[in-house]
């Protein structure tokens, strides 16, 4: 029984969809203007887990995240760079493949843009203002939130309280200061479509409604994204569809928490700002961080939280994971007898269990990864003792299988693939000291791509490389 802490209720609840083994699933995408930060991995890192684990459950999980392409940020970055909004938003898009490849995140089943649903945005806002729930004034359309009774019920705020706040503009034509735009008049130089209101572009709030009730229905199991969006996007998205509609528009709220930097938040102005490409292309970093490294790092924190990113913590996944894939290596070495064997079964079960009762309560992943390393430590005993080529094969398919639910150990797949003859290199040391050296010298010219790519090839004849932080590196079979 999985149970998830739901932010629309406030409290832990036990989860049950719609339709039985059958999850519909939205969380916000990026704005595609600029290159994602930390903090975009998080929150892609977050659901990309959570849908593997519903997987991994039995349900068949549709997921939906968008990508918003019309917005004012891509529209003045467009006109700085003398550009149009499509380039700018399709270079982004594809930097955005590029940064989640890297850490391993799955590609949504559906990925809607703005721009694809003009028409469904249109419909939404007529039907809004027929039921009395929005107001046109000069090819502007507003919600009016006053006239919506439930206002405020997913941020505990109420209305009497509340100021114009982020992405609220002032505007005297409006009713209330929180009322918010669902349709904008044309501007010259801006994108924009025909509308029963003129020529214009839609609003923010009002295009992940549209998007979601079109490709998952009027009301769904989750809907999810950072604790930044709960007020105002993701309030205002319950109030515009719900009035819209006349039911419950998602019955799960999930939201993860900010990352901050040395226990400091994250902003462009204190310097502490990093995209994802600069933290693996950073060489002031004392450790090389991989896309795996920092999968471990995002992961070990529960998502509810404030996760720290710091030197001290990358340095702390690295570890982590060397110790993991040493003991992968003892693994795909020959068999050496068979006295472990009957401790095997029940550190397997036991890890098992303790790792799907993790996931269980609100998807707790650091605990879920304790129980790996549990594991870890029940299988360096037993490997003394001794273990069957039989007992060392199911003992990496647990690693496998629950590491894929993580995103772990997908990197190095010749670890699962060995069968008993060892993973050995045949590679002689000294093509191994050359490649390392080649390696260093692609590192010092900033040739990540080329640096990555032998990594990959060492890992390939089961070399490991361990980067130390005066810049050299060791390695082993």
């Amino acid at each position: 029984m999985i149970k998830l802490y739901n932010t629309l209720t406030g409290k832990k609840e036990e989860f049950v969809p719609l339709v039985p083994k059958t999850v519909r699933m939205y969380v916000c995408g990026v704005t595609v203007y600029d290159y994602c930060h930390i903090g975009h991995a998080r929150s892609a890192l977050v659901f990309d887990v959570i849908r593997r684990y519903l997987e991994y459950s039995g349900y068949r999980v549709e997921f939906a995240k968008n990508f918003t392409d019309v917005d004012d940020k891509i529209i003045k970055r467009a006109n700085e760079q003398g550009v149009s909004c499509d380039e700018v938003t399709a270079k982004f898009i594809q930097a955005y493949y590029d940064d989640m490849g890297k850490l391993g995140v799955r590609p949504a089943s559906i990925e809607p843009k703005a721009t694809e649903h003009i028409a469904d945005i249109v419909q939404l806002t007529e039907t809004l203002i027929v039921k009395g729930l929005a107001y046109q004034v000069d090819g502007d359309v507003y919600f009016e939130v006053a006239k919506y009774g439930d206002y405020g019920r997913l941020s505990k705020r109420k209305l009497d309280d509340l100021q114009a706040g982020a992405r609220v503009d002032v505007d005297e034509r409006k009713r209330h200061p929180m009322d918010f735009a669902l349709w904008k008049s044309a501007k010259p130089g801006e994108p924009a479509w025909p509308s029963p209101w003129g020529q214009g572009r839609p609003g923010w709030h009002i295009e992940c409604s549209a998007m979601s009730i079109r490709h998952l229905g009027e009301t769904f199991d989750i809907h999810g994204g950072g604790m930044d969006l709960i007020f105002p996007h993701h309030e205002n998205e319950i109030a515009q569809s719900c009035g819209a509609t006349g039911k419950e528009f998602a019955r799960y709220w999930i939201h993860n928490g900010f990352v901050q930097i040395n226990q400091e938040k994250m902003s462009k102005s204190l310097g502490n700002f990093f995209t994802i490409r600069e933290i693996f292309e950073k060489s002031e970093w004392p450790e090389e961080i991989t896309g795996e490294m920092l999968r471990y790092f995002l992961l070990s924190t529960h998502y509810h939280g404030p996760l720290d990113f710091s030197d001290l913590a990358i340095r702390e996944a690295k570890q982590a994971l060397n110790g993991l894939y040493d003991l992968f290596a003892r693994l795909a070495e020959p068999a050496s007898g068979t006295k472990g064997d009957a401790g095997l079964s029940m550190a397997l079960e036991r890890t098992q269990t303790a790792f799907r009762a993790a996931m269980d309560d609100d998807f707790n992943t650091p605990v879920a990864i304790a129980a790996l390393q549990g594991l870890r430590s029940d299988l360096n005993k037993l490997l003394a003792d001794g273990l069957s080529l039989e007992a060392r094969r199911g003992a990496r398919e647990a690693f496998r299988s629950l590491g894929q639910v993580l995103g772990l150990f997908q990197l190095d797949r010749w670890i699962f693939n060995v069968e008993g003859g060892g993973s050995a290199s045949r590679t002689s040391e000294a093509e191994i000291e050359r490649q390392i050296a080649e390696r260093t010298e692609a590192k010092k010219r900033k040739d990540f791509t080329r640096a990555d790519a032998i990594r990959a090839e060492l890992a390939a004849q089961g070399i490991i490389i361990e980067d130390r932080p005066d810049g050299t590196s060791r390695w082993k079979r």
